[in-house]
Parts: C-alpha cells; structure tokens; sequence
C-alpha cells in the first residue's frame, strides 16, 4: 500500500498515476500486513485496488485509511483556500554537504569515501575521519561549526572546520533538528526527541532541519507546534513508513510562529491543540479521533 501514500520504492510517476487514476478505488486497506500475511512485515500495509475502466470513482487523489482524517485532511487542506504547506521549510537530510575545500585539504579522504557519495555529509564521517571531528573547539585560525550526529545510538556533538561543509540556509540560523528516520509509521507516533538547533550548529544525515528562524522564540513556537496531536495527525496522512522526509509534511498546514501569530505558542501543548481545532473548525468526532489515535508529547 506503500503507493497510495506516495511512499517506498514505486518509481513516482507511477503513484501519480494510480493517485489520479479516476477508475481505480481502494477496496480495503489493512496497515497491519501481518493480519494478510502471517510472516511478512510490509511497512505501509496492504491494500485491496479495484479498477474498472467503465465506472468513474473520483480520483483517490490522497489516500487516507480514516474517514475522520480524511475529513479533516479536506478541512484543512484541500477546502482551505488559505492553506500553505508546511514542508516549504523542512530541509531534507542532504542539506549539507562536503566541499571541494575539505577535498583539496585532505587528499586522501576520497580513499575512505564510497564511490558516489564524495560529499555525503554523513554520521560515518565522523567515524572514518575521527581525526577531523573534535570534542573541544579548537583554538586555532579556524572557524568551526558543531554537528550533531548519532553514534552507538547516542545523539553526540563534535566540531568540524566550517570551510569544509557548505552553508545551507539553516546553518545560520535557529532551526529544529529531527531524525530523519523516526518509529515504524504508524499513526499517532512521537517524534523522537527534536530539538532547537542554535545559529551555526548544523547536523549529518541523521536529521532534516525544519525552519531557518531569526529568533529562539520562533524555534521555540514551531517545536511545540511539532509536539501537538494536532500536527502529527496530518503527517500521519503521508508518512507511512519510518522515512521522515520532507514529503512527508506535505499535508501539514505551515503556521505563523511569530509574536503576531492567531496561534499562542507560550500555552501548553494540549491548549495549542485546542487552539489549532478551533482554528480548522474541527467537528467534536474529529477532535476525538485525534485526541484518541495520536500519542500526546511532551
């Protein structure tokens, strides 16, 4: 079922398609493919298509498995003229990257590196040229930037000559940091554990950034937006899988995290959720569906 969210391996074009495809329907849809079959673990589940060329369905266009989420996702998406996506500011896991300067400094490190993947700036690096990461920053000529990367599962933080990654728009500023790959897909999950990331603290491959903020309170305002039922119950229409790539929050709606914003991010969590609901003119059966489904952050 994995196509139906726009997600695995199925070559895009091809989700596009069948998405749009106005004689095809989804039957049934089980996100537990181990109910189907007993001894395969297929991330996104199964699903039961019927196509008939004669019979015009509608196109499925996005594909949700809940009829609550499915009027929510019209609510807030789809029937909202004012709606903006939210993956405008999520920056994708490859933001940063190796430059031609790290290379002619350290001429051998292509040795080390796998064909194709010269500049990946990967949580490897920091394994394979120990030498070039440090604990301390350095106190030398050069300038540095931290980077958070994953080790033996434990998230560490080391600093690296800023020269040697490019300066992707996060880079500069306050942003959040969240792996890239979080729980199985299933819907209603926690993100695991973002953070606010400072002004020139960038991140390897372990993580997408989401915002390039001028102020901490902006950060602030857009990590407890993350944190809501709200919030996750609209990625949970895309993501399908543990992939947490910007995509994903393509059906999230994008807020104003300003002082000035019609959202007050100083509340708790569930007060912002109540917030939001309002905002979206959820129906009682909506609220109840995301206050039932959706894991509760702190």
């Amino acid at each position: 079922a994995r196509c139906l969210f726009n997600a695995g391996a199925t070559p895009k074009d091809f989700n596009k398609k069948l998405l749009q495809n106005e004689h095809l329907k989804v039957v049934d849809y089980e996100p537990d493919s181990s109910k189907i079959f007993p001894r395969a673990d297929i991330k996104g589940g199964v699903a039961i298509t019927y196509f008939d060329k004669e019979k015009n369905f509608g196109a499925i266009d996005t594909f949700t498995p809940f009829p609550e989420l499915n009027s929510i996702l019209h609510k807030v998406c789809i029937d909202n003229k004012n709606f903006q996506p939210f993956n405008k500011i999520v920056y994708s896991q490859t933001s940063y990257r190796l430059t031609k300067k790290f290379h002619e400094d350290n001429p051998d490190a292509i040795k080390k590196i796998s064909k194709g993947h010269q500049n990946d700036f990967s949580t490897a690096l920091m394994n394979n040229f120990s030498d070039l990461f440090f604990d301390e920053k350095p106190d030398d000529e050069h300038e540095y930037i931290k980077v958070v990367g994953r080790q033996n599962n434990k998230r560490i933080y080391k600093f690296f000559r800023r020269e040697w990654v490019n300066n992707p728009e996060p880079l500069e500023k306050f942003k959040i940091l969240i792996p890239k790959a979080n729980g199985s897909g299933a819907i209603g999950e926690v993100m695991s554990t973002p953070l606010v990331g400072l002004p020139l603290v960038g991140s390897t491959e372990t993580f997408i950034s989401v915002g390039a903020f001028d102020t901490r309170e902006e950060a602030e305002a857009c990590l407890a937006y993350i944190k809501t039922k709200f919030c996750r119950a609209m990625i949970g229409i895309l993501k399908v899988t543990q992939d947490n790539t910007p995509e994903k929050w393509a059906k999230v709606p994008l807020q104003d995290f300003s002082a000035a914003s019609d959202i007050d991010w100083t509340k708790k969590i569930s007060e912002i959720d109540a917030q939001l609901y309002k905002k979206y003119s959820l129906s009682a059966d909506e609220i109840k569906f995301i206050e039932e489904k959706i894991r509760a952050m702190s």
